[in-house]
């Protein structure tokens, strides 16, 4: 089942563009990782793809809504529901505790659940800091703040914005192992920019972004199914 379809996606900034044709379908239990060189317009493409931003021109479904027929409102409302975000710039709220920042999703959808919260906490390695405010953690820890946040209402989609970053390695694996069970356990879809070619690696499909759209980019052979990654292919 499709999680997010784009069709035809492009972006520009006047006469300046920043991406077209992008045509990309993620499947629910997939995570995609999303490669391109800086200032390719990775981070565009997720905003467009998650409503924040207009595209030029295009399509996106997303849980089966076509943006374009939504208000403002109506794409809030999907975003709450079906969305998680981990931005790179993490986003956290400073007046609000680690607990509650984590927490923040369910509440706004009027069913919170502080176990789930506690739960996404350990699961990310801050089991121990919910009463913590933001300006008493690393730069890493707030990145996994962000992280358990996307995580914690079971979202269909997560689109996550390099969130290994800001992480040492051992870090790095945890919250993509967190990311991979999402994905495969619940049947969510994952989008993952990133540079790491580590990460790119578990993933189960990489891309490439160019000006030109999108194209099928392995960077080696897949660990899990073994296959040899292709270059170059564009998707349909």
């Amino acid at each position: 089942m499709s999680v997010l379809e784009a069709r035809g996606l492009a972006k520009s900034y006047g006469s300046t563009p920043v991406f077209s044709g992008i045509d990309l379908c993620l499947q629910a239990g997939e995570l995609v990782a999303l490669l391109g060189e800086s200032g390719s317009g990775k981070s565009t493409l997720l905003n467009c793809l998650a409503g924040l931003d207009e595209p030029s021109a295009g399509s996106v479904r997303l849980a089966g809504a076509d943006m374009a027929a939504l208000n403002e409102g109506q794409r809030a409302l999907l975003r709450r529901q079906h969305l998680g975000f981990v931005f790179q710039a993490f986003h956290v709220l400073p007046h609000l505790t680690v607990a509650a920042n984590v927490g923040l999703p369910l509440l706004l959808l009027k069913r919170p659940d502080p176990q789930r919260v506690q739960e996404m906490l350990v699961a990310v390695g801050l089991g121990d800091l919910a009463a913590r405010m933001p300006r008493q953690l690393s730069g890493g820890q707030l990145q996994r703040v962000a992280i358990a946040r996307a995580l914690v209402h079971r979202p269909a989609l997560v689109l996550a914005d390099e969130p290994t970053g800001n992480l040492d390695a051992r870090n790095a694996s945890a919250v993509l192992d967190l990311l991979l069970e999402q994905v495969h356990a619940q049947g969510s879809a994952c989008l993952l920019v990133t540079h790491s070619e580590r990460a790119a690696a578990r993933a189960d499909r990489c891309v490439q972004l160019s000006e030109q759209g999108i194209a099928e980019h392995r960077i080696a052979e897949h660990p899990r199914t073994g296959h040899p990654f292709t270059d170059k292919q564009v998707l349909a």
